[in-house]
C-alpha cells in the first residue's frame, strides 16, 4: 500500500471510492466533490500495488493552530487491512505541530457511527466529552445555499 499527497482527482475513481461506502451527500455532484477536495488543505490517498484507489483521508487546516480531519474512507473491500490506521496515522504526524487535531463523525447509535467510534477509539481518540472539551455546534444539515442571495 503507497499512501501518497495528490492533488488531481479523477471524478469516476473519486466517485466510486465515496459511493462504496454509500457516502450519498459526497456522490450526488462527482464535479462539486472534487472540487471540494482539490480546496482541501492536504488529500492523501492509499494505492495497493496496481494503482487501484483504496482509500483517502482530507484536512481542512490553517498548518499552525488546527487541523480538522474532513473525510477517512476507505473502500469496504479493504476494511481490516490497516489502510484506515495509517491515512490518520500520516496525518497525526504531518499536523503534529499543530494544537488541535480534531474530526467528526455519525453519531455512535447509527451503524456507521458505531463503526466509526470503535475505530476512532482504537486509534486512542476520545470524545469532546472525555478531552472536556465544549461541545461542538453547527447549523442543521439540510440547509438552504444563500451564497448568491443579497443579505
Amino acid at each position: 500500500m503507497v499512501i501518497a499527497e495528490e492533488v488531481a482527482f479523477d471524478p469516476e475513481e473519486v466517485l466510486g471510492l465515496y459511493r462504496s461506502v454509500a457516502r450519498e451527500g459526497y456522490t450526488r455532484d462527482v464535479d462539486r466533490l472534487c472540487r471540494g477536495l482539490a480546496n482541501s488543505h492536504l488529500v492523501i490517498t492509499a494505492r495497493d500495488a496496481s494503482g487501484t484507489l483504496c482509500g483517502l483521508a482530507r484536512t481542512i487546516s490553517d498548518d499552525e493552530y488546527i487541523c480538522y480531519v474532513q473525510d477517512v474512507v476507505v473502500n469496504p473491500a479493504h476494511h481490516r487491512q490497516g489502510i484506515g490506521q495509517a491515512l490518520v496515522e500520516h496525518l497525526m504526524r504531518r499536523y503534529s505541530h499543530c494544537r488541535s487535531f480534531l474530526l467528526s463523525t455519525d453519531h455512535e447509535s447509527s451503524p456507521e457511527g458505531e463503526r466509526n467510534h470503535a475505530f476512532h477509539r482504537s486509534l486512542g481518540f476520545l470524545s469532546y466529552e472525555e478531552k472536556e472539551m465544549a461541545a461542538g455546534f453547527g447549523p442543521p444539515r439540510n440547509r438552504p445555499d444563500r451564497r448568491d442571495s443579497t443579505p
